[in-house]
């Protein structure tokens, strides 16, 4: 088929890029499906999904149902012969994945079948994986247990953080696209089924994993927690019952008698905090009811005060 029908799935940044890919490759993309638009800030204001504004940018209709299911036939009434999906956020239930003729590809960013699951970049990250990357594989009823047409690698740096890899993965995912969609729609490409004696699956980030816990965790699983949710959720640490997000960091194998957890002071523009291991360095930081800001900053405000202090 030479301009098949496209319904693109997807919500957020990370998916921006695949639409923005298929609309400059001029393929006929007839409808976009997004989560609902959420309130923000303070105010709850209400802020429209990067792919609501990608779309409405590009005058294709949205979609955002609270529950998917229900709005299966509009969806269907666009007459879609391809679905691809991009961090969409909800289940695509079988009657809308068996509707088209091309059926449904979704991009992945993780080795499947290891990372099935809305967190794989972060779960990366958080377990000290040196290798990830992308895949383009067939969307079932099951989670991201479907055949996969194409896998492209990189190696993870040692020192990346999540935002860093995402914006590498999502470039790669660009590219796959380019790459792999015309020979998925000439019939090129034959899918190779998953192992799912090896799948490792990769939930979202719960609100009990965002805190840095430095009584049960080493230098190395510290540092992994930090720069694995950077910039989101974002980590934190609780001391003197307040919370501190962790924003940049480093760590040195230097070693120290203090406590696990200790604040030892300030050098080098960053707060030293003792770990089994080594030392935790924290150059950037927000302390709970403040803006985010360098150690310096922090340490002339009240972070002097926290000097031998310990982090839950």
């Amino acid at each position: 088929m030479k301009d098949p029908r496209i319904i693109f799935f997807g919500t957020p940044d990370f998916a921006v890029s695949i639409l923005q890919e298929l609309l400059n490759m001029h393929y006929n993309v007839v409808l976009a499906v997004s989560q609902p638009d959420k309130p923000v800030g303070r105010k709850h204001h209400i802020e429209p999904t990067p792919i609501h504004v990608l779309a409405d940018a590009n005058e294709i209709p949205v979609l955002q149902p609270e529950k998917l299911s229900d709005s299966a036939d509009e969806v269907l009434s666009y007459r879609p012969d391809l679905i691809v999906t991009c961090a969409y956020g909800q289940f695509v239930n079988t009657k809308i994945l068996s509707a088209p003729s091309f059926g449904c590809l979704n991009i992945h960013p993780s080795l499947l079948p290891k990372y099935r699951g809305g967190a794989p970049i972060q779960r990366t990250i958080l377990n000290g994986d040196t290798e990830t990357g992308v895949s383009l594989m067939e969307m079932v009823k099951g989670m991201d247990s479907g055949r996969v047409y194409a896998v492209e690698k990189t190696a993870v740096d040692p020192d990346e953080t999540m935002s860093q890899l995402s914006e590498r993965l999502n470039q790669i995912a660009v590219g796959m696209i380019d790459k792999y969609l015309p020979a998925y729609l000439e019939g090129k490409l034959q899918g190779v089924e998953q192992d799912s004696s090896k799948a490792v699956i990769a939930p979202n980030i719960s609100r009990e994993e965002e805190q840095v816990m430095f009584q049960k965790e080493d230098l190395q699983h510290v540092y992994n927690h930090i720069r694995g949710l950077l910039d989101l959720p974002v980590s934190y640490g609780m001391i003197e019952g307040k919370r501190i997000k962790f924003y940049r960091a480093g760590k040195s194998a230097e070693q120290t008698d203090r406590e696990f957890g200790t604040v030892i002071g300030f050098d080098h523009h960053a707060m030293l905090v003792a770990c089994t291991g080594g030392i935790l360095e924290i150059y950037e930081l927000q302390p709970e009811g403040k803006k985010r800001m360098d150690a310096d900053s922090f340490r002339n405000g009240t972070g002097r005060e926290l000097i031998g202090k310990r982090f839950d």
